[in-house]
This record gives C-alpha cells, structure tokens and sequence, in this order.
C-alpha cells in the first residue's frame, strides 16, 4: 500500500510538471505574450502604410484589452465549470486565426478594431488565467515555482517574438508576418493544448468543483485581500502596458535603428523571465506582498529611467527593469488568489482581477498615443506612472498574513491518496 502511494505521488509530480510545460507553451504562443509584446513592433509600419495616428492604431490594442476586462470574468467561471482544456483548445484556434487575418487588414480602422475584438474574446483563453487553476491543483508546496515555469513561457515570448516579427516583416513584409505568426499559434499550440493541459483528476469529481477548498465568488469579492490585489495590479498594469506597447516607437523617435529597439522588447522579456522564476522561488519562502513591492519597485525605477533616456543602452536597462517586475508581478497574482481565497472558485475570481488588469492594459497605450500626438514627447507620462507604480508597491503592505504553504499541506493531500487510474478524466 505505501509502495502504491508512493508510486501514485510520482506519477502525479511527473504529470503535474509535464501540465506546467505545456501550460508555458501554452502562454509563449498566446495573447499575452504573442499579442502583447509584437504591437509596438507592427505599430509604425502598419500606421505608416495607411495613414492611422498612433492614438488611432494604440485604441485597436485597448479595445482588445477591454473586451478582455469584459470577458474575463465569465470566462472564469467556464474555467471553474468544464476545466481548461474544454475552453484552451477552442480559444488557441481562434485566436491564431484572427491573428493571421490581420494580414487581410484595409484602411478602414473598423476592420483592425474588429479583429481585435476577436482577439479580446479569447485573449485569456490563451493566457495564464486558463492554466493557472490547472496547474494549482497539481501542487501544493512547489505552488510558486510551477507557476513560474508557466509564466516563463511568457517571458520567452518576450524575449522571441519583438525580433522574430521585425525579421518577418523584413522578410515577408507585415502582412506576411502576421499569417505566419498566426499559422504558428494554431499548428503548435492546438495540438500541445489538446494532449496535455488537464487538471488533477479529483479536481472534479461526480460532486462538483466545489469540494475543493476555499472560498465562493461572493465571499472573494467581500475580501480585503482580493480589493488589495485588484488595485496593485491595476496600477502596474498601466505603467507596464503602456511601456511594453510604445517601447519600440519611443526609441526609434530617439534615434535607435528598429532592430535594436526590438531588441529592447526582447531584453525585457529576458529580464521578465529572471523576475518569474525569482519570484516563483521566492513566493514558496518569502511573504508574497513583500515580493511584490520590490517587483513593483523595480518596474517604478525602469519607468523612470525611460523617461530620461535617449539612448539604446539606457532603454535595454529600463526595459530590463520594467521586465523584472511585470515579469514577477505575473507570478504573484495568483498565488496570492490561490493562497488567501482557496481554489474553489479561482478561475472566477482570477477573471475580475484580469478585467482589472485589461481595463488598465487598455488605458496605458491610449494614454501614451494621446500623449505623444499632443506633446511629440512620451516623457510626462512616464514620470507620473513612476509615481503611480511605487503608489502599487506600498499598498502590498496592507495585505493581511496568509497560511504559509507548509501550513496547506492538507489542501490536496486526500486527493493525492485517490489512485490516478480510477479517477475520472476531466477536461
């Protein structure tokens, strides 16, 4: 019997690792990473070719960030409902062919706002929100470091797509470059989504999801801790948005050849992977809040030193910084939910705060067009968002204690004495 179990334990470490790498595939080709880091790199040649304002072009980026803060939420509870692959599978595929028809744009602005809507529909459908309850299922102690691992996905979409899209467009022009980035997403992440993404399988059981542990939407909405997180991710995602998606115009405005500024999306994204699996390391050992407001920190001093700068190397650093916190700041959203409001309705309550975070993501790139089309200058801005950031950091320090994760031993330990082979499959 003990030789039983103990084979089980492996096998469901074995499985729950081999979720956590697929889920970060999952995230490399998805909205947050494919989407997200790419914009600034088709923005000026896409406006260019047909006349559009960058505050024109940027509304495209918030629409879709908006229709994200709408959908979030009831996306969630399908997540909560039917399990993520139910909801993974279909959404990768649209998602890779409304990005490919993006090659297909015209001069009506209608059509880019469109499609972005599309793409907002199923953004988080591609995103950690959809894999994140996954993976919290698999592991109790190690809860922090499988998240990371998740989210590295993204950070190497960071580090991968700014130059691989400036080199497709160089190539095969933007048009090109937009179906074969899209072609990519279906015939890679369908397949690897299909196989592998699944929770535990007690995780739904004959009685219903909410035999696991923690609390119901309602009481997570009356949470302090829950407002807390909201608000912190609201603020950064302002700042972090808003640098991400002009990063690249910003440096070509001050002289930067387009390849180096899309090299500078890229160290960012090599700075947001060091900041994930720091973060992923440290939330399993450190107070979570205290991770983040020295993440948040970071990101303030990164916005800062933008602000200033006017050369490559100047802005690889700010990039690096800003990358570190948003890239950490991934990781503890959550943990935190998962930590302080259980995982009974997770997927749920993770969807209000990404409509928090979208609402947000949609604000920062419109604020710096408009910005930039009335002054010809991102600097202001950038100085009141590093304000606004180190405002995010301090609030971390009203968050109340949680149970550390020895003290959640128990969460799943039931389910782990339930055999793999005679649980139901689900999702």
């Amino acid at each position: 019997m003990h030789v039983s179990s103990a084979r089980e334990e492996y096998r469901a470490d074995y499985e729950g690792w081999r979720v956590a790498a697929a889920a970060a595939v999952g995230v490399f080709l998805g909205f947050a990473s494919m989407l997200v880091y790419t914009f600034g790199v088709f923005l000026k040649p896409v406006s260019a070719e047909f006349g559009w304002s960058r505050q024109a072009a940027s509304a495209a980026f918030g629409i879709a960030a908006m229709t994200v803060a709408v959908c979030s939420p009831g996306l969630g509870r399908l997540l909560d409902a039917r399990g993520p692959r139910r909801v993974v599978v279909p959404s990768i595929f649209v998602f890779g062919s409304a990005f490919a028809s993006l090659a297909l744009l015209t001069p009506a602005l209608w059509r880019l706002y469109a499609t972005f809507c599309v793409l907002g529909v199923v953004g988080n459908g591609t995103a950690q929100m959809a894999y994140a309850r996954a993976i919290s299922t698999w592991f109790v102690r190690r809860r922090g470091l499988a998240l990371a691992v998740m989210m590295a996905g993204g950070a190497i979409g960071a580090i991968v797509h700014p130059p691989v899209a400036q080199r497709l467009i160089d190539a095969l022009g933007w048009r090109g470059a937009f179906a074969a980035m899209g072609a990519a997403v279906v015939v890679i992440g369908v397949p690897v989504a299909a196989a592998f993404v699944k929770q535990r399988p007690f995780a739904n059981s004959a009685a219903g999801v909410t035999d696991l542990p923690g609390a119901t939407v309602r009481q997570g909405l009356r949470s302090r801790p829950f407002w807390l997180t909201v608000a912190i991710l609201f603020i950064a995602s302002i700042t972090q948005n808003a640098a991400i998606t002009h990063l690249p115009a910003l440096l070509t405005d001050r002289g930067v050849p387009s390849d180096r500024a899309a090299l500078a999306l890229s160290a960012l994204g090599v700075a947001a992977l060091i900041g994930r699996i720091a973060a992923g390391y440290l939330l399993d050992r450190v107070f979570a809040p205290l991770v983040s407001a020295v993440l948040l920190a970071l990101s303030a001093i990164g916005a800062y030193v933008l602000s200033v700068t006017a050369t490559f190397e100047a802005g690889c650093a700010a990039a690096a910084l800003i990358g570190v916190g948003m890239g950490g700041e991934a990781d503890v959203t959550p943990y935190l939910l998962s930590r302080y409001l259980g995982l009974r309705s997770f997927s749920t309550l993770y969807g209000f705060t990404w409509s928090a975070y979208a609402v947000a993501g949609a604000l920062g790139p419109i604020l710096m067009g408009a910005v930039f089309d009335a002054a010809g200058s991102y600097g202001a801005l950038l100085g009141y968002l590093t304000v606004f950031t180190l405002a995010a950091a301090a609030l971390n320090f009203a968050m109340p204690p949680y149970p550390l994760p020895q003290q959640l031993e128990g969460e799943l330990d039931q389910p782990r004495r339930t055999s793999l082979e005679d649980a139901p499959e689900i999702g």
